[in-house]
């Protein structure tokens, strides 16, 4: 019975929590055709508080069937870890790819593995990527949710130009 009750509670409780602004990607669908245009809005240079800190994410104008992003947490006046990554057009669809780095340039990640985010469905003021999603608030602020790995919770990151 315990193991029921806990099982019953995880799977809840990662439902509530994975299930407010972010989708889950489903192999068996595949993901929607779209290109970069569709996701041009969220290009620019962004600011917000999240993690105790500040955060820096600038988004680069789509060119190469890319568009390249570099984002910064800082702490206490430190660099706390980067995220470089690139959302990219590939088989008439997006990809969301993204690795992180420490204070001091080392990779978290193998060389070569990053991590993907399939693309689940694009609205004019959403993207979601399976486990992240990008919401345009105004021309001026953007929403992004991300569901971290380990414990399964959904964060939001305010971001205004």
């Amino acid at each position: 019975m315990k193991t029921f009750l806990f099982l019953l509670l995880f799977v809840l409780g990662n439902t509530f929590s994975n299930a407010q602004n972010t989708l889950n990607y489903n192999d068996e669908k595949g993901s929607p055709k779209a290109t970069l245009q569709d996701v041009k809005w969220i290009v620019g240079n962004w600011t917000g508080e999240a993690l105790g800190g500040i955060c820096q994410e600038t988004w680069s104008e789509p060119i190469g069937n890319s568009m390249m992003f570099n984002f910064k947490l800082v702490v206490d006046g430190k660099v706390v870890f980067y995220e470089l990554g690139h959302i990219i057009e590939k088989d008439k669809t997006l990809l969301l790819q993204l690795k992180h780095f420490d204070g001091e340039l080392k990779g978290w990640e193998k060389a070569e593995v990053s991590e993907n985010f399939e693309l689940v469905k694009v609205t004019p003021t959403h993207v979601y990527f399976d486990k992240f999603t990008f919401e345009k608030i105004s021309d001026n602020e953007i929403n992004i949710y991300v569901v971290f790995e380990k414990s399964g919770k959904e964060m939001k990151f305010n971001f205004k130009k």
